[in-house]
């Protein structure tokens, strides 16, 4: 399926990055709708919204940054800028630059953290949220799990060894997911190199703030779970709003429990959770974009 039309941006970043970003303008009648702003995790990129795209782009404007470090995006020059407040303050310079008044959030994991921080600046702008399988507090497993694997820089000689080596390190989070599934994946995480190798599309050296901080959640994606009760203010800070929470069935990041105290907490959430899926949900899933176009419904 061939990509719906967009363009194609830069943004400067207050030390000096060019980071891109990709603007899908949606039907002409777009323009009474706030736009989809979504943020990807940590070792992804905007290319992993492709599902949420080609669903919702004949509807909806959509705007999907690369964030430094990932992508078409410079990479840091201090590795120790790989942290949320930057992501944060990259974010709210692309919403100046673009005029983003108002807008639904979504966002994947650290996306969805950036968003936190976006809202304690300002909630009035987000007229809705999509938070996918991440919350204020974060399960251990979860974050050894993402420890082990970030920074890594496995490469490979073809795509469908790139779509194996895929499988081989996340098919607990997609069991039934078919060699199709795996490969569509790889091209959305990986590029190929200068070398002729296929790699993923990041900068291997996000993994740093983890060691230099001596704390695995430090600033980082997924702060650490003693200190998790921190981010609640930020999720809070949602409520108010059409708001859903995306839960992965077997999720080893987001817990049932978390999920439930979530939307006891912030008016306005709803929670869905995707079968048989973990860390994180693509967002081709049926549940979730059955529950996306709902919370769309809701909007507008």
């Amino acid at each position: 399926m061939s990509e719906p039309v967009h363009v194609t941006g830069q943004w400067q970043t207050a030390d000096g990055l060019t980071l891109s970003y990709r603007d899908f303008p949606g039907p002409a009648d777009a323009a009474g709708r706030p736009p989809l702003l979504c943020l990807h995790g940590l070792t992804r990129n905007g290319r992993d919204f492709e599902p949420l795209i080609e669903r919702f782009a004949a509807d909806w404007r959509i705007i999907v940054p690369d964030m430094r470090g990932r992508g078409q995006s410079d990479y840091a020059r201090d590795t120790a800028s790989y942290v949320l407040p930057s992501y944060i303050a990259d974010v709210e310079l692309l919403l100046a630059q673009l005029e983003l008044n108002r807008f639904v959030g979504v966002g994947t994991s650290m996306g969805a953290l950036i968003l936190t921080g976006i809202a304690l600046g300002g909630r009035d702008r987000l007229a809705g949220v999509i938070i996918n399988d991440i919350g204020p507090e974060i399960e251990a497993d979860g974050l050894e799990r993402i420890v082990e694997y970030v920074g890594q820089g496995r490469s490979f000689p073809t795509w469908m060894h790139a779509a194996r080596g895929l499988r081989d390190q996340a098919e607990v989070a997609h069991p039934d997911f078919t060699i199709t599934q795996w490969l569509a994946m790889a091209k959305r995480l990986m590029c190929l190199s200068g070398n002729g190798r296929i790699v993923f599309d990041y900068d291997m050296k996000i993994a740093e703030p983890f060691a230099s901080a001596g704390n695995p959640g430090a600033e980082t994606e997924t702060p650490a779970p003693a200190a998790a009760s921190g981010l609640w203010p930020g999720f809070e800070a949602f409520g108010g709003r059409p708001g859903l929470v995306l839960r992965g069935e077997v999720s080893d990041l987001l817990s049932a429990a978390t999920v439930d105290a979530m939307t006891r907490r912030i008016a306005g959430l709803q929670a869905v959770v995707v079968p048989r899926t973990g860390h994180a949900p693509t967002l081709e899933e049926p549940a979730a974009q059955a529950a996306i176009a709902a919370l769309l419904a809701r909007i507008g």
